[in-house]
C-alpha cells in the first residue's frame, strides 16, 4: 500500500508525506510539514508548520494500562497530540495522544513520550530518551541519550540532564498498598543540571543552579547554586559564578 489517509484529515496542500503514511480521521497536517516513509498518525493529532516527521515514528498512541500499572489508567478520551510550529521528531518515535510540544522541540530517534506531558518550546530530547506520563517540562531544557523521567517530575526551565540519568517515583518499589499515596517524581529547578549516570530518589527536589555531580544518587532536597557528588549525595561547594544560569548567552531574561 502506498499509503491511507482518511477522507476526515485536514492536510495542507503544501505538506509531504512519504510512502506507506498512515493518516487516521481527526488529524491536522499544518502548512510545509513533511512526514517521514511509514509514519502512523493516529486519529487527534496536530501537526504545525514546518514539522519534520521521521521514518516509522508513530504519533498519537493511546495508553494501555496493564491490571497492577499503579499510575497509567486506561483514559477513553485523551486531549490531541500537539506538535507546535517547526517541531523536529526523529525516527522510530512513539509520541501518545496527550501531550504536547512547544515550538521547535527536537525529538531524536527512538525517543517515548507519554500522555499528560508538555514539554516548551526549544527543548531537546536525545537519542532513546523515554519520558513517562504525567511529566511536565520547560523551555530549553537538554535530556541528553538515554535519560528516563519517570511519571509525575517536573523539569524546569534551562535544566540539563546528561546521558543515563534515571528518575523514580516509588518508595516502596512495588510494594504495599501504601505506595499509591506517595507516588511522586523528581522536580528540577530551573537550571538545574544533572551528571551522567545519575539517580533521583522519589520526591527531590534539585534547586536553582545546582548541579549534582556523575554517578550521584540523590536521597535529598538539594538547596540551589550547589555542587553535590557521592553515594548518597553531599554538598561540595558553591557551583562557580561563571556557569551561574545568568551568565550564559543562551539565558534570556
Amino acid at each position: 500500500m502506498e499509503r491511507w489517509v482518511s477522507a476526515e484529515a485536514t492536510i495542507n496542500p503544501t505538506a509531504r508525506l512519504g510512502f506507506g503514511v498512515v493518516v487516521e480521521e481527526d488529524v491536522e497536517i499544518g502548512a510545509g510539514a513533511e512526514i517521514g516513509h511509514h509514519v502512523v498518525i493516529r486519529s487527534g493529532v496536530r501537526i504545525g508548520p514546518g514539522c519534520r516527521i521521521g521514518d516509522q515514528t508513530v504519533l498519537g498512541k493511546r495508553p494501555a494500562s496493564a491490571a497492577n500499572s499503579a499510575v497509567t489508567q486506561e483514559a477513553p478520551e485523551l486531549p490531541p497530540l500537539v506538535l507546535g510550529e517547526g517541531c523536529i521528531v526523529g525516527a522510530g518515535c512513539v509520541l501518545y495522544r496527550g501531550a504536547t510540544l512547544g515550538p521547535k522541540v527536537f525529538v531524536g530517534d527512538l525517543v517515548t513520550l507519554r500522555e499528560d506531558v508538555t514539554v516548551g518550546d526549544l527543548t531537546i530530547l536525545g537519542r532513546g530518551v523515554t519520558v513517562e506520563n504525567k511529566v511536565t517540562i520547560g523551555r530549553k531544557v537538554k535530556v541528553e541519550t538515554e535519560a528516563y523521567i519517570t511519571a509525575l517530575s517536573i523539569v524546569g526551565d534551562y535544566c540539563f540532564i546528561a546521558p543515563e540519568v534515571t528518575f523514580t517515583n516509588d518508595n516502596f518499589l512495588g510494594r504495599t498498598e501504601e505506595r499509591r499515596k506517595h507516588f511522586g517524581g523528581p522536580t528540577l529547578r530551573r537550571g538545574a543540571r544533572i551528571g551522567g549516570n545519575a539517580t533521583l530518589l522519589p520526591g527531590v527536589e534539585i534547586g536553582e543552579d545546582a548541579l549534582v555531580a556523575a554517578g550521584s544518587v540523590v536521597t535529598r532536597d538539594v538547596p540551589p547554586g550547589v555542587v553535590v557528588a557521592g553515594v548518597p549525595a553531599r554538598i561540595l561547594r558553591p557551583v562557580p559564578t561563571e556557569q551561574l544560569l545568568e551568565h550564559q548567552v543562551f539565558y534570556d531574561r
